[in-house]
């Protein structure tokens, strides 16, 4: 920097003006970047030890093959890049023990600030995030007691917009496949659902619920021992991926969709239009999820002081041929097995 001034002839404070973006007259900028000819590259290194900030901006997901990530990512995306900020996204497969890892790095201060999708919440995962330097916001659901700002959405009303829907359409024999239930949506969907059941005067019937992973395969094959032992005349699913599953195990086994069994999804994505018949789900907003996590942290950063907020994204019901009255769309049933490469969380 004082090589680049002194050939330009200007002060190092204007040298480092010009040559940080910020500005200078036009021939301080014109002589400032012909001296920055000899080599003067800025060290990003130097400069955050200065500024104490990176330009970086972590994001942490379970699974980037499930298509709800990929939604939340790109919002993300695109309120970071607007910021001049660029963004990291590091995969964590669900393992806790890599979340704590990564949540504990920040103390590094590789990122101005880290956003956290986790479908398991633990005391390990409070204590690194209160320890951290750096923000963190947590998109999930999180004790009432937390200290972090929190991006979430709730689970138990959008089973019970699917509950009503498919009770509206005469379906009585509800079927339920459920995630893990140690995780936050296994657990608030398993929830939602009975309780939904309930408030309504419907049975719970527990052979009608199954529970797998956030994965097509695992949908798929949940359902299929769900078939085994019962028939529902309706099912909900408790991700989108197991919905495409269970929707390929019901056509193998020669239900007709809608007509014999109407089938409605949770986490709505470009996925749920893709398959014929289109699936019916409820919209759990997860772009805009992405999208207000991302405001929040960038105010964090900005005001460090802010007191926590929280914030939620209401579910909304997506109606689509799978779940249509018998007889008012096209049908299809398929024998033989179907498959589909995606994964999910």
């Amino acid at each position: 920097m004082h090589t680049v001034a002194a050939r330009a002839g200007v002060s190092i404070a204007s040298a480092s003006r010009v040559l940080n973006g910020v500005g200078g007259g036009p021939e301080t900028v014109r002589k400032v970047h012909a001296a920055a000819e000899v080599g003067y590259v800025p060290n990003a290194v130097a400069r955050s030890l200065q500024s104490q900030r990176t330009g970086l901006v972590a994001l942490a997901v379970e699974d980037l093959g499930n298509p709800v990530y990929a939604a939340m990512t790109r919002a993300v995306e695109e309120i970071v890049a607007a910021s001049g900020r660029q963004l990291l996204v590091h995969a964590t497969g669900g393992r806790v023990d890599d979340e704590r890892a990564l949540l504990r790095r920040l103390a590094n201060r590789h990122v101005d600030g880290m956003i956290a999708s986790l479908i398991r919440v633990t005391e390990e995962h409070l204590a690194a995030i209160g320890d951290s330097p750096v923000p963190v916001v947590v998109v999930g659901r999180l004790g009432a007691d937390a200290a972090v700002d929190n991006v979430r959405t709730d689970s138990r009303a959008g089973v019970a917009l699917a509950v009503d829907h498919l009770l509206a359409a005469g379906r009585r024999r509800i079927g339920f496949v459920n995630g893990p239930l140690d995780t936050v949506p296994g657990a608030a969907r398993a929830a939602g659902f009975r309780a939904a059941l309930a408030a309504r005067g419907v049975e719970f019937d527990d052979r009608l619920v199954e529970v797998g992973d956030f994965r097509y395969d695992a949908g798929r094959a949940a359902t299929e021992r769900l078939l085994a032992r019962a028939r529902p005349d309706a099912l909900l699913c408790a991700d989108v991926l197991i919905a495409v599953g269970a929707l390929h195990a019901l056509l193998a086994a020669g239900h007709r969709v809608p007509d014999d069994v109407a089938l409605v999804g949770m986490d709505d994505t470009e996925l749920a239009r893709m398959v014929f018949p289109q699936l019916s789900s409820v919209s759990l907003g997860s772009a805009e999820r992405g999208r207000r996590a991302a405001e929040l942290l960038l105010q964090r950063i900005a005001e460090p002081g802010l007191p926590p907020r929280r914030e939620q994204v209401p579910p909304r019901l997506v109606v689509r041929a799978s779940s249509a009255a018998p007889s008012a769309v096209p049908t299809v049933a398929v024998p033989g097995p179907l498959e589909l490469g995606a994964r999910g969380r």
